[in-house]
């Protein structure tokens, strides 16, 4: 069984929201995911997505996106970004996926998934910097809040390791990169050193192919996956 990420699917199935205004590696992207998720992704597998997966305003606009990725092979474990307007409570979004028939998504939020040799935690974390973030919100408030989400995954890791007497290395999946460029959020590195994570994916880039996937800094590995930077091929994480 293998584990594959990718973020920034902006699935618009039922919403009128074109996406190849943003660049060429948008046009026909619907038809480039469903042929690289089928060349590489198998019923054992495991996706996690981190965030911005739907242009859907609520949950019922995005039911035809929802049945998209359930019509696709393996389990997915599905985070929030920040254009997951959809996203509401997990027992309504749980709820909604039991009545539509919806099988084989989940969420990752505030939880952590054993998964072959790793943990699978994760946050949505926030803007790259203060300037960038909406205007109408406390930012400090919300990056806080954010780390609390992390620290709560994290400790779900270090627990399920402690149930089953084995050592899972805890891999975390973001929307928001936590360090990009001389940008660093360390509200959340410090949460990641604390529970020793030296793997993080993120997505929410775009349009920049010239930067490097990998960047390693103060020993952890930021890995950016964002669908169009991969050209929405799931990139394989273990």
């Amino acid at each position: 069984m293998a584990i594959y990420t990718i973020a920034d699917t902006h699935l618009s199935l039922a919403v009128d929201k074109p996406m190849d205004i943003f660049g060429s590696r948008w046009e026909n992207y619907l038809e480039k995911l469903t042929n690289g998720w089928n060349s590489t992704v198998t019923d054992e597998d495991t996706v996690v997505i981190p965030g911005d997966i739907s242009w859907a305003m609520n949950l019922q606009d995005a039911l035809e996106d929802f049945r998209f990725l359930d019509s696709l092979p393996g389990k997915k474990l599905l985070g929030k970004g920040n254009h997951d307007y959809w996203w509401t409570s997990l027992t309504r979004m749980k709820t909604f996926f039991e009545e539509n028939g919806i099988s084989t998504l989940d969420f990752l939020y505030n939880n952590a998934y054993a998964c072959e040799d790793i943990n699978i935690c994760g946050c949505r974390g926030w803007y790259v910097d203060k300037n960038n973030s909406p205007k109408n919100i406390d930012y400090n408030k919300i990056v806080l809040r954010e780390a609390a989400r992390l620290e709560l995954s994290l400790s779900a890791a270090d627990r399920l390791n402690e149930e089953t007497g084995e050592n899972r290395e805890n891999v975390v999946f973001m929307h928001f990169p936590p360090l990009f460029i001389n940008y660093k959020c360390e509200e959340l590195l410090d949460v990641m050193h604390r529970h020793d994570v030296k793997l993080c994916f993120y997505g929410h880039i775009h349009g920049q192919y010239d930067l490097a996937q990998v960047t390693e800094e103060e020993g952890i590995e930021f890995v950016l996956i964002s669908g169009d930077y991969l050209d929405f091929l799931p990139q394989r994480v273990n």
